[in-house]
């Protein structure tokens, strides 16, 4: 991966909660999250003494970076977020403006925490569909904003992959959001299904308490029968 073909952008310990609806039981559990980029998740879980551990390729990079990658970007996601802002519903934030002042105090918390968190192994280098973990390493791995979402640049058949290895290292496994860029529900999502059913792997969709991408409403839920 090159560095200037990232675009970072966190989000919060309260957005996973929501995106995921998250229980105090689920939070206990050893987590796993997919793609986390610069999220304060692991942060801010770690700082309560719950267990999370980051997988992404832009850990390959270093604190120093990682926030000059930031800096060069911000402006940039900022002008396209005030040109799309119609694709959004600004309830959980005001305005641009407002999403852009967290966006930024969560990636700064993700930086202030990264080097000591690749230290303690808790941000690792690392991407679907291969994860370097045993099988059921972890009760809950949640995967935000990488599958579904990028269908046309993901394809059919590394979505399958990607779940097919999701579920052997997690007990359970949660996917938001189940749309495309475009809002409209991704295009594998039946053929996703399909394969679960026929793979013994129990699946729902359950709308959560997050609404911020429009038609972007419902996570799916993965469990082994």
């Amino acid at each position: 991966m090159k560095l200037d073909h990232v675009v970072p952008w966190g989000r919060t310990r309260s957005e996973y909660v929501n995106m995921f609806t998250l229980t105090d039981a689920d939070l206990a559990k050893k987590i796993l999250g997919i793609g986390d980029g610069p999220a304060s998740f692991n942060a801010e879980m770690t700082a309560d003494g719950y267990s999370v551990t980051s997988v992404d390729p832009i850990y390959a990079f270093s604190a120093e970076q990682l926030k000059t990658r930031i800096s060069d970007t911000y402006d940039v996601v900022m002008k396209q977020m005030q040109t799309n802002a119609e694709h959004y519903n600004w309830t959980a934030f005001r305005d641009v403006d407002e999403l852009g002042r967290e966006r930024m105090r969560a990636m700064n918390q993700f930086l202030d925490d990264y080097e000591e968190g690749k230290q303690q192994g808790r941000y690792q280098t690392g991407s679907l569909p291969v994860l370097p973990f045993q099988n059921r390493s972890f009760g809950l791995a949640l995967c935000s904003h990488l599958l579904f979402l990028y269908s046309d640049q993901l394809s059919e058949s590394f979505h399958l992959a990607a779940i097919q290895e999701l579920i052997r290292v997690a007990d359970e496994v949660r996917i938001f959001p189940l749309v495309s860029l475009n809002g409209q529900l991704s295009p594998y999502l039946d053929r996703v299904l399909v394969y679960c059913k026929a793979a013994g792997i129990r699946s729902e969709i359950e709308s959560v308490n997050y609404h911020f991408q429009k038609g972007a409403f419902q996570v799916l839920r993965l469990t082994s029968n």
